[in-house]
């Protein structure tokens, strides 16, 4: 009778437990829903999150919300930025660090008509070319001063930057001769506009060694002096790089996963299918660790910006392996 008093005293201890809430952790998107942040998505989907004891709210982007800016202002837990972009904000005064690198690659391009006569880099002088700003027009800045080619609009053979929205209307409506696009977004918007790729010049940031670090994980410094907070890093990291490569290895569940996500019905199967496969040749190659040489890369393209560089002088303490040593071994 005593066992017996016993197994129920026990059983009815577990039935009332009461069940541990889950750390929660908000992550903030560089853009809107689309495949682009598809790991996240699956590892939210997939249950990778909950397996790590996380509850995990991802906050889509948009054309005015600045990670940078969300992330100081509390908004946010983690974000993801382009390095451009938080080793700027770091060098002036938010203490923003790496702790992850899902994108091993950069899908920056300039994508301009063949028929005006471009076909090399140096053919981009005394023309119009559509540009991202906040923050996206970093990289551009750079090369731009590399190559020797003024961007203030007033001097000879240099050229005239408009500030272009999120979308290809300045290269479809000839108000621009090249615009900004990625390659698994914005060039396949020029493509459906009914636009062959015959007539088209790209120019990858890979290609001409001028590629900066996309799509990182951004925390802020002073954050990772609590252990609390660092081990919900590792978890979120660990289980977010399991999405990563999830949607990978199957990029069709992947874009369908997107979709189920996108509470404004802007998506379709058709672009975020094409997204997927364009955004896995990326994140191929990386575990989540950030390679020391690409951040080297990263800033000395940033540093070399002529008068007016993105950084003036190496960063310090921008980047850490502390989340991703535990997270990934």
């Amino acid at each position: 009778m005593r066992i017996l008093v016993k197994i129920f005293t026990v059983l009815f201890g577990l039935i009332a437990a009461p069940v541990l809430a889950a750390d929660k952790v908000a992550l903030q998107l560089k853009w809107v829903t689309q495949a682009q942040f598809a790991g996240y998505y699956v590892a939210l989907d997939q249950g990778f999150y909950e397996e790590e004891g996380l509850e995990v709210t991802i906050l889509p982007g948009g054309p005015d919300i600045a990670p940078t800016q969300v992330l100081a202002g509390g908004g946010a837990d983690v974000v993801v930025e382009w390095m451009p972009a938080a080793l700027a904000a770091r060098e002036k005064g938010l203490n923003m660090v790496n702790i992850a690198q899902p994108f091993k690659s950069s899908g920056m391009m300039l994508t301009c008509w063949k028929d005006v006569g471009i076909s090399s880099p140096e053919d981009l002088r005394n023309r119009t070319l559509g540009v991202w700003f906040f923050g996206n027009e970093f990289p551009f800045l750079s090369w731009m001063s590399q190559l020797g080619i003024s961007t203030d609009g007033k001097s000879e053979n240099g050229v005239e930057v408009l500030k272009q929205g999120f979308n290809v209307d300045p290269l479809l409506q000839r108000q621009a001769d090249c615009i900004s696009t990625m390659t698994y977004n914005e060039y396949w918007q020029v493509i459906d506009a009914n636009v062959s790729p015959d007539d088209l010049v790209t120019f990858k940031y890979e290609d001409h060694n001028v590629a900066t670090l996309e799509d990182g994980l951004y925390v802020l410094e002073e954050k990772l002096e609590d252990s609390v907070f660092v081990d919900r890093m590792v978890r979120f990291v660990r289980a977010s790089m399991k999405g990563w490569k999830y949607a990978e290895d199957n990029p069709n569940e992947a874009a369908l996963i997107v979709l189920d996500f996108d509470q404004t019905g802007a998506q379709t199967e058709k672009h975020q299918r094409r997204m997927m496969g364009e955004i896995a040749k990326l994140t191929a190659g990386s575990n989540g660790a950030l390679e020391a040489a690409d951040y080297e890369r990263t800033v000395t393209t940033l540093l070399a910006g002529g008068s007016d560089p993105v950084i003036t002088k190496a960063p310090d303490g921008a980047w850490t392996h502390a989340i991703t040593d535990e997270a990934l071994n």
